[in-house]
Parts: C-alpha cells; sequence; structure tokens
C-alpha cells in the first residue's frame, strides 16, 4: 500500500483558489491515488502553528497572499529564484522534515510567455507596483533586453520598483499612472492590477498592439484583453500562468512530469462553471 502523501494551498482569502483543481487533475492523471491535495484559510498569525503541526506524510505546500513573505523564515532554505523577490509560493517538505522554499511565479510567467511565441522582447511596460510586480520584473530580466516603464501611483511605488530595478539587473524607468495609455505602446504589456483598474484602458489600444500579459483569470476575459484580442494581437492570462506555475509545483512535489494540458482543461473547466 503506498502511503499517504498530502498537500495543500493557504493563504487568506482563500476558498476561490483554483490550485485544488489543478493539483488533483495532476494526481489523477499520474495515478497518485494516495495524494490528497486541500486548501486552508492561514493568515500571517496562523503561520507558524500550522507549518510547525506538519508531519512526515506532507509533501509540499502552495502560498497565496499574504504568506509569500511571511514563510520565509520559517523555512530551512530558498531558493535563489525565491530569494530574488523575497518571495515564496512553494515549500516542498522532505520525509526528514527539511522545508525549502521556491517561486514558481517566475518561472511559470516565462514559460506561459514562451508558449505565446514571446522568448525576448527589446522594451516591456509594467502596470501596478505590488508583489505580482516584482515577479514580473524578476521574469523580465530573463527576456527583456532594454528598458522597462513601470506605470504606479505613488511616488513610493515607484522607487519600489526601481530599488527592485537595481536589484534584479533590470533598467526601470518610472511613469506616472496617468499615462498608462502609453504603455499600450510596448511590445510586451504586463497588467499586474486588481480587477476593474485597467477597464478605462481599453478604449488606448493601438490598432497593432505587441503583446498583453494580464495576471488576472477571474473574471476573464478583462475589458483590456478582450479589445486586446479583438485586435487580433497575443494575450497571455491569469490562468496561464496558474497552471505553468501549477505544474513545477507538481513536479517538485512529486518528482513527475506534470500533465500540463489536462491541468489547463481542469481549470478551464472550473472558470466556466463559476460564470454559468
Amino acid at each position: 500500500m503506498s502511503t499517504v502523501r498530502r498537500a495543500a494551498v493557504l493563504g487568506s482569502p482563500i476558498a476561490h483558489s483554483l490550485s485544488p483543481v489543478l493539483h488533483r487533475a495532476a494526481y489523477a492523471r499520474l495515478g497518485l491515488g494516495h495524494w490528497s491535495y486541500d486548501r486552508f484559510e492561514v493568515d500571517e498569525a496562523g503561520l507558524p502553528g500550522f507549518v510547525e503541526g506538519l508531519d512526515s506524510s506532507w509533501a509540499g505546500l502552495s502560498l497565496t497572499m499574504p504568506l509569500k513573505r511571511a514563510v520565509i523564515p520559517l523555512l530551512d532554505e530558498i531558493t535563489g529564484t525565491a530569494a530574488s523577490v523575497e518571495a515564496v509560493n512553494t515549500v516542498v517538505l522532505t520525509e526528514d522534515g527539511r522545508r525549502t522554499g521556491d517561486n514558481t511565479d517566475i518561472p511559470g510567467m516565462i514559460a506561459a510567455l514562451r508558449e505565446r511565441g514571446v522568448e525576448k522582447v527589446e522594451s516591456a511596460a509594467v502596470l501596478g507596483a505590488g508583489a505580482t510586480a516584482s515577479s514580473a520584473l524578476a521574469a523580465l530580466a530573463e527576456i527583456c533586453t532594454g528598458p522597462v516603464t513601470a506605470f504606479v501611483r505613488s511616488r513610493e511605488r515607484g522607487d519600489e520598483m526601481r530599488g527592485w530595478g537595481d536589484r534584479l539587473g533590470v533598467d526601470v524607468r518610472v511613469a506616472d499612472w496617468g499615462r498608462a495609455g502609453e504603455a499600450l505602446h510596448a511590445p510586451l504589456v504586463i497588467a499586474t492590477t486588481p480587477a476593474g483598474t485597467t477597464d478605462s484602458l481599453a478604449a488606448a489600444v493601438p490598432a497593432a498592439p505587441g503583446t498583453l500579459f494580464d495576471v488576472l483569470y477571474e473574471p476573464w476575459p478583462t475589458a483590456l484583453a478582450s479589445r486586446w484580442s479583438s485586435a487580433g494581437a497575443p494575450v497571455v492570462g491569469g490562468l496561464d500562468l496558474l497552471v505553468h506555475q501549477a505544474v513545477l509545483q507538481v513536479e517538485q512535489m512529486t518528482g513527475l512530469d506534470a500533465p500540463l494540458a489536462v491541468m489547463r482543461t481542469a481549470g478551464e473547466a472550473a472558470l466556466a462553471a463559476r460564470e454559468g
């Protein structure tokens, strides 16, 4: 009989997370009937107790906000990728109790863009300046050969983005959010803002835009993504990112090749059911 193995996604709020759908689809395809993947509502105050209570049956954790930085002091080590943005979204647990933190959002972004044929760009624009924006800069450090313009709402946010740029080796220029329409002319636009924030920009999409990466997956498509698609240009969505980062998590936790297409289909079906 196979040893029971457990994994889960933690965060607050967590009820709408698609991670269980994606990971369980992978386990089913891989024949891992003895694996389970759940979700737990855990905030920063509750995280240390939760992590300390894990036994040897646990293989890994997925982490969403607000835990990506709070978890770092609880780990034995983190990868260079996670250290580059001071954010961990994946914890791999060994049977001897060792905890290693990684960040699969960054390679997940790169893989999602590559899937749409984006290997290198000469410049890019980032809309927003939150935690996802720093991951976007880390991804751009790998694929963007020139400057990245960050469109932000405050001087403080602009300073933060410049700081991340210095740390990641990215030439970050800062522009006021009031000029965000200019971003849409970049070869690659990464929108990292909350739902509804970019809706007013849809009318400013140029006739022949480059590639849009909108990290939202619900509601989808966003007004900006819909207009972009109507212009016949490539759009990468939040589900693409979610699936690609989950693929990397499954592979790290199980040691097996994850079924990308199966996981994507499961995610699409779950979102369609919510809309229905």
